[in-house]
């Protein structure tokens, strides 16, 4: 009994000694849990200020472009023949679409008239649906017709602030990116103040609304913020399925408003290939990543009649290469270093050769020439042969086609975004190479996920997503001037990620053996925060100056001639002249063309160089014979072509027409041995001293300070 006395007082005693330390693990216990709350607080706290940031900056930078783009023109104030002149180029031609859908008595009329429309191109039916990526004009005019807008907006003030609109969609996708890659929304003010900041190589909506890239950029952004997520490792299943659809929904309408999407995603097909093959992500997800394209390329396809261009295009072409490749290299991620070296390069050898011979037959069975004109360009431009290809030579000789320009970086320089972009791409580039080779070398095990999570601890797979992303566009914008939209946006993202991101702070710091975690926390809010100050200082005066600068559209010589075609010619007259001037012929008269600026299609390009023997050395009955074989009742000559100064010799209009035509160039100069002079004079100049053999083919009706319109006789 003393015993079992004993046993019980000593557990007494245990129990009642262990009393103070349960106590004490449940005060611990409370702490957890309101040490949880509280995070999950400062949590939600967090993103819900962020993303009202978010969305104040990108409708802040909507109407700040719209401010710009009224004060530029005076917008609200002019006439409607000039608002609609001042949708230059192209821009015209796109716009005349969603006026031509609202004019129309009924949309099935209307979408009749896009269907079978021969206005655009004479004596020629063409579907414009199928040619041209017009259904968003096809959107805002059923939209406009449906809402009960019509008594307060004008149908071309619901356009543009559409337009204006998805800017703020933009600048919302870009701040969500850099948020999602650094963990921070201060990263993504950063990247939309960056944005701002450096407008005019960021975007040029607000004096080109209507271009294509306006309304495709907004989604790309929106791809490239949802792909960013989905290659996260963990994510729920739930999660996963809607970044999914986030991702081929906006895959899809990037594709359906621009026709030069298939580069763009071949672009990122590419860093999907690389990252892939280097096991910086995984398979699966990259397989998702390629299918999604295919399919909503194929989608657009359906969408717009079986366009050939698309079914054409390298991308899905490159897609399935790799997917076959795959297939027939099942060992491709095992063994040594240098045997997964030889492995990747013939990986690399057997998808570009599937690749070039899948294309090459989807070709020939289609009889596809649309897109010929853009390789041999490339084939000029990086210097594989010189060619006197009229429209590679077009291409070639504009601006927006030739390198980046030096004074790019300059202006870059001043708001501190170049310097931040090459700090944070030179460390993110050495991590890449780091992790890289460790995944080369470290094949045993590969296949399972957490070797895989392993090799990419040091770069996670969306780091180096939009690390390739923003090398591979880089590289783009270099060459071509015009495409330095898509790298500069993604610039801001990448630069203020950086800033922002603790691990390349830490990865800094543990390098000049200063890491510390109080010294990242201090170095990823302060350096931001410092850039932010600076650009306020320095660009806010300029943007409240700009703000307040008022300006008006004139242009009275084009204005002239749109109310003179509008009163004195038929409404079924059928008018020749430069693809540019005639968009907006098309827009402001709704007269027929011969040719116009939608240069993807190969018997318009070559009918444009036909129109064109207007600025070569031809005879008159040649000029007369060749116009009236598309129907031309008039031709409008322009003396800014006529005798243009603003190209060097070699690259005005005329040149590139003589050298195509075998004939040498005018002006001091060499020219190559084989080009023969001429037999007759220029056509452009000698057709306003009113000869005989000119006036009995051709008859002056109207004429400015600017252009000269010649009515073409019956007669052969």
């Amino acid at each position: 009994m003393m015993y079992i006395r004993q046993r019980k007082e000593v557990k007494t005693t245990e129990v009642s000694e262990d009393f103070p330390a349960q106590k004490e693990n449940v005060k611990l216990e409370n702490k957890l849990s309101s040490g949880c709350a509280n995070r999950r607080f400062w949590k939600i706290l967090s993103f819900t200020i962020g993303g009202t940031i978010a969305l104040c900056i990108g409708l802040l930078t909507s109407v700040y472009l719209a401010t710009l783009h009224e004060n530029d023109l005076w917008f609200s104030n002019i006439k409607e023949v000039e608002r609609e002149i001042s949708f230059r180029t192209e821009c015209g031609l796109y716009y005349s679409y969603y006026k031509q859908m609202l004019q129309a008595p009924t949309l099935m009329q209307g979408f009749r008239g896009l269907i079978y429309d021969n206005k655009t191109e004479s004596m020629r039916t063409i579907n414009l649906l199928q040619r041209m990526n017009i259904y968003q004009e096809v959107f805002l005019s059923i939209l406009y017709r449906v809402l009960p807008i019509q008594k307060y907006l004008e149908p071309v003030y619901f356009y543009i602030y559409t337009l204006f609109g998805l800017q703020a969609v933009y600048v919302t996708a870009l701040y969500v990116t850099s948020w999602l890659l650094s963990g921070t929304w201060l990263s993504g003010l950063l990247a939309a103040f960056w944005y701002v900041t450096n407008r005019i190589d960021t975007t040029r909506v607000e004096f080109t609304i209507p271009l294509r890239e306006n309304w495709a950029l907004p989604f790309f952004a929106i791809q490239i913020a949802a792909i960013t997520y989905f290659l996260r490792p963990n994510l729920q299943s739930l999660s996963e399925r809607l970044t999914l659809l986030a991702i081929f929904i906006s895959t899809f309408l990037f594709s359906l408003t621009w026709q030069f999407n298939q580069f763009m995603m071949l672009m990122q097909a590419v860093v999907l290939f690389i990252l892939d093959s280097l096991d910086m992500l995984p398979a699966v997800k990259a397989t998702w990543l390629y299918g999604i394209q295919i399919t909503g390329l194929l989608l657009v396809c359906v969408l717009q009649f079986f366009n050939s261009m698309i079914l054409g295009s390298l991308l899905i072409s490159f897609n399935l290469s790799v997917l076959i490749a795959r297939k027939l290299q099942k060992n491709l991620k095992t063994g040594s270093f240098f045997n997964r070296i030889g492995k990747l390069l013939l990986h690399l050898f057997v998808v570009f050769c599937l690749t070039l011979l899948l294309n090459s037959i989807i070709k020939k069975i289609l009889n596809l020439k649309s897109d010929e004109h853009i390789f041999k360009f490339l084939k000029a431009k990086f210097g594989f042969g010189a060619t006197r290809d009229f429209d590679a030579n077009l291409y070639l000789c504009e601006e927006a086609f030739g390198l980046l320009p030096f004074n790019t970086f300059e202006r870059l320089s001043d708001t501190l975004l170049l310097y931040a972009y090459i700090f944070v791409l030179s460390i993110t580039v050495i991590a890449a190479l780091v992790v890289a080779f460790q995944n080369l070398s470290d094949a045993t095990n590969q296949q399972s996920l957490g070797k895989m999570g392993k090799c990419t601890v040091d770069l996670k797979p969306e780091t180096a997503y939009n690390l390739i992303h923003t090398i591979l566009f880089g590289f783009l914008a270099l060459s071509t001037m015009r495409m330095k939209y898509l790298w500069t946006s993604h610039m801001c993202v990448f630069a203020s990620f950086g800033l922002c991101s603790p691990e390349i702070w830490e990865l800094l710091l543990k390098l000049v053996h200063l890491y510390n975690p109080k010294r990242i926390c201090i170095m990823r809010y302060s350096v931001p925060i410092l850039i932010l100050l600076y650009l306020c200082y320095k660009f806010w005066p300029g943007m409240m100056d700009e703000l307040s600068e008022l300006r008006e559209f004139y242009d009275p010589d084009t204005v002239e001639l749109m109310n003179w075609i509008n009163s004195n010619t038929p409404r079924k007259a059928v008018f020749a002249g430069s693809m540019q001037l005639l968009a907006g012929v098309k827009l402001c008269t709704g007269r027929t063309l011969t040719n116009h600026p939608h240069y993807e299609d190969n018997s318009l390009r070559e009918r444009t160089k036909v129109v064109y023997q207007i600025y070569a050395k031809r005879s008159p009955e040649e000029v007369h014979t060749l116009l009236r074989s598309f129907g031309t009742d008039y031709i409008i000559l322009e003396d800014s072509i006529c005798y243009e100064r603003r190209h060097h010799r070699g690259c005005r209009l005329r040149d590139l027409l003589d050298v195509a035509n075998g004939h040498m160039m005018d002006g001091p100069g060499e020219n190559d041995p084989d080009l023969k002079p001429a037999d007759h004079p220029r056509f452009c100049e000698e057709i306003k001293r009113n000869l005989p053999p000119y006036v009995a083919h051709f008859t002056r009706v109207f004429q400015n300070k600017a252009f000269h319109v010649y009515k073409l006789s019956r007669n052969k």
